[in-house]
């Protein structure tokens, strides 16, 4: 029997660039009446997940930064971070790339300068973000970088292959075609949904994993039942026990309806 769903929020709950289908809303009311713990988990900061939590209706931990962040309420259950110095590290790399970064440091957004980038970026998630040179910034609590190339993504791809070999001490995933994500070797999907499985004592076999893109490999992987989403990468869908219909035809529904409620 299934008693925790860890789901991923972007392609997989929310159309992208959109809103809940009132499908969702009611499938996650349903999961939660029945008893089953439903969690966020996403690369988003913690100030905007928490806001998709209230407004789905959920009580539970949300984990943000790819699971460097577990909060419940204002109460902080699993925190991991890059230190100053492997912030440094990679944004002196991204400067000889001449590559956009995003710096998350104590759950506030910071970008160096107005741009296409950090402007689309917070558009879409609807985020708000500050100006500052990163030299400003203390950096004592880095939840993440992300790494953004809107024009050419095969950079991207190319960026996600190579930099494990120069960063062996980080964690770096492409969450989207667009962005590419650094953090602390802990703070993984798999790390955060593990974390929460030791604190509820729910086991992996009880436990439904739900994402779409490559950042997800490391979620899917902590489910004893792994669903991958109709539009989910085909790295992705090569480690799912199951596929799903994609964002757009409510696929979350469609596997809770056949794994929670058959």
């Amino acid at each position: 029997m299934i008693k925790l769903v860890a789901t991923d929020i972007d392609g997989t709950l929310l159309i992208p660039e959109g809103n809940f289908t009132e499908g969702v809303k009611h499938c996650v009311r349903k999961l939660c009446n029945k008893g089953i713990k439903v969690v966020l988990v996403t690369g988003r900061m913690n100030a905007a997940a928490t806001l998709i939590a209230e407004d789905l209706g959920l009580d539970t931990p949300v984990v943000s930064y790819q699971g460097g962040l577990i909060k419940y309420h204002d109460k902080t259950l699993y925190e991991r971070c890059l230190t100053p110095e492997q912030t440094e590290k990679i944004l002196d790399w991204a400067a000889v790339e001449g590559i956009h970064i995003n710096l998350y440091n104590d759950d506030v957004l910071y970008s160096e300068k107005e741009c296409y980038e950090i402007e689309r970026y917070c558009n879409n998630l609807h985020t708000r973000y500050k100006i500052c040179s990163f030299k400003d910034i203390k950096k004592d609590k880095v939840n993440k970088l992300l790494a953004i190339d809107y024009n050419n993504p095969e950079k991207i791809d190319g960026f996600e292959k190579e930099l494990p070999k120069i960063f062996p001490e980080l964690y770096i995933v492409k969450s989207t075609p667009y962005f590419l994500e650094f953090s602390n070797k802990e703070a993984s999907k798999y790390c955060a949904v593990q974390f929460l499985q030791n604190y509820w004592g729910i086991k992996e076999e009880e436990t439904l994993t739900i994402g779409d893109q490559n950042n997800d490999i490391a979620l899917l992987k902590a489910g004893g039942i792994r669903v991958a989403m109709g539009n989910a990468t085909e790295e992705l869908k090569n480690i799912a026990n199951y596929t799903t219909d994609t964002v757009f035809n409510d696929g979350f529904v469609k596997a809770m309806d056949k794994f929670c409620f058959a």
